[in-house]
């Protein structure tokens, strides 16, 4: 049943035994090779609770309904994307808890295994396959309703297992056990003297979706989260416009002991969003950072980043684009920083059964272009996501937004609701041979290597049975270009790392 021929005509209750509240059924009537056909859309969890007598029927319906303009939302709504925070919260309504305050659990478990590792610190391992289990638990708990006074917390703990072996990729990216990833305080106000704007102010621990994400992002892909402490304010009119603007400190990961902060390491931005004109929506913003936490004063950055975005959301039977253009001047260290990134993103969802989207997508992030002089240009992506573009991250992810040159398109297909599969092939370029290649340490000073990295194909597959349960397995193949067979990479990388690689994952997300 193609989704754009169902026509909803109204929630209707049937009743399959008179007299019976238990025999109740809440759903919708739709359309199915021409005939209209009762559809079932209750939660079975709620359902379940309520024919077991555990809740009412008035705190069924109640509970059901929290979706859309009902939803309470939570403190973090309008720092975070909702479909990462949105969920029937099941143990809350079990505990019988009030609407003042909010309860949630999110487990994700995760395996993952990758071939002929490439990164020089893996040269331990002698080039022997990185199989891993990754586990993320996160406790969200909040107070205040829809505010406009509320408090939030929520916790992580992200562990990996069967990582001891030589070579295993290991760090604060896949490890961060019990700690903080939120918790503050804020105030909202919807109606701002009469003016009908809307104004929130944070101030705490937060995690941040800004943009579309390329420069800070709430990690999703990745097994642990970047944080922030500080202050975040915005102010909007309902969906048309917002503006924010925040002083942060970025929360420094440790793997087992609590995390910490440094005033040595300041984050602060204005981040502008129009949509006054959905085929011409606009993004305007400037990041500052100065960070001198670490000890190497080669590696202290002090930036100035600001850029646009221009875009048009995909629609069936309509064009998409996205055009993005990053600048950044500073030091990095002692010696002055230049570096830019450019996005293209061109696209078309075609009005077909499974609403096919085709999208093409370009990526040009500067690199440096003589090691050792007095100019760095390898660009900084500061602390943004990179899976929803690039390719899965946690411990594979080879690319990243510095040094690069790459092309590409993707198909994505949604066969039935819930359920969407994804093609993806890129071609990988150094933008300058001589800087490093992303984070794998690999780099030849001599720029003989060349800049060819290869091309990858990227299968996956995700099937969302409701907010709550998903699945989600994938596969990488990168084949790997002239560049690692040149003798100086040779000898930075482990056995083998020169052959082509295979990435696997599979992945399953519980949220009560």
């Amino acid at each position: 049943m193609s989704k754009r021929n169902c026509v909803l005509l109204c929630a209707a209750l049937f009743l399959a035994g008179a007299g019976s509240v238990n025999a109740v059924e809440y759903g919708e009537v739709v359309q199915k090779d021409g005939k209209w056909m009762f559809r079932n859309t209750e939660d079975p969890v709620f359902k379940l609770m309520r024919d077991a007598g555990w809740i009412t029927n008035e705190r069924y319906f109640q509970v059901s309904q929290r979706t859309g303009q009902n939803w309470i939302e939570p403190a973090d709504a309008l720092l975070n994307r909702r479909r990462q925070i949105e969920w029937n919260r099941y143990l809350k309504t079990g505990l019988h808890l009030p609407d003042w305050i909010d309860l949630g659990l999110e487990q994700r478990t995760r395996f993952e295994s990758y071939d002929h590792p490439w990164r020089s610190n893996q040269a331990i391992g002698n080039g022997r396959t990185d199989a891993q289990i990754l586990m993320r638990s996160r406790l969200r708990f909040g107070l205040g309703g829809n505010g406009p006074l509320r408090f939030f917390f929520e916790g992580q703990d992200a562990r990996a297992f069967l990582n001891g072996s030589p070579g295993a990729f290991r760090d604060n990216t896949t490890v961060n056990e019990f700690d903080i990833l939120q918790v503050f305080g804020s105030l909202t106000l919807k109606n701002v003297m009469g003016t009908g704007l809307r104004t929130d102010f944070h101030f705490g621990r937060m995690t941040m979706d800004v943009g579309n994400r390329r420069l800070i992002g709430r990690n999703d892909f990745r097994n642990t989260t970047n944080s922030f402490d500080g202050f975040d304010w915005q102010i909007s009119q309902d969906k048309t416009w917002r503006l924010r603007a925040f002083i942060l400190e970025p929360v420094i990961r440790d793997e087992e002991r609590l995390d910490t902060q440094s005033n040595k390491s300041i984050f602060w931005g204005t981040y502008f969003e129009s949509k006054h004109f959905p085929w011409f929506q606009i993004d305007a913003y400037y990041l500052g950072l100065n960070d001198r936490h670490v000890a190497n004063m080669a590696n202290h950055r002090t930036y100035s980043t600001f850029g646009g975005r221009l875009f048009k959301d995909p629609r069936p039977g309509k064009l998409e684009y996205e055009i993005e253009t990053t600048w950044q001047i500073g030091t990095r260290g002692m010696i002055d920083h230049f570096a830019y990134l450019q996005h293209l993103g061109l696209g078309y969802t075609f009005n077909l059964r499974w609403t096919p989207r085709l999208i093409f997508q370009y990526d040009y992030a500067s690199g440096d272009r003589q090691p050792g002089d007095s100019q760095d240009g390898s660009f900084d992506t500061l602390f943004g996501s990179r899976n929803f573009e690039y390719t899965r991250t946690s411990i594979w992810g080879p690319f990243s937004r510095t040094n690069l040159i790459s092309p590409g398109w993707r198909v994505i297909v949604t066969p039935t609701p819930g359920l969407t599969l994804e093609v993806k092939h890129r071609v990988w370029y150094l933008a300058q041979s001589k800087d490093f290649f992303s984070s794998s340490g690999l780099r030849d000073p001599t720029g003989n290597a060349g800049t060819s990295l290869g091309h990858d194909v990227e299968l996956r597959a995700l099937w969302v049975i409701n907010a709550n349960l998903d699945f989600e397995a994938g596969y990488d193949h990168w084949f790997k270009g002239s560049y690692f067979d040149s003798p100086v990479i040779l000898a930075q990388m482990p056995t083998g790392g020169n052959k082509d690689s295979d990435y696997f994952y599979a992945s399953v997300r519980v949220r009560i």
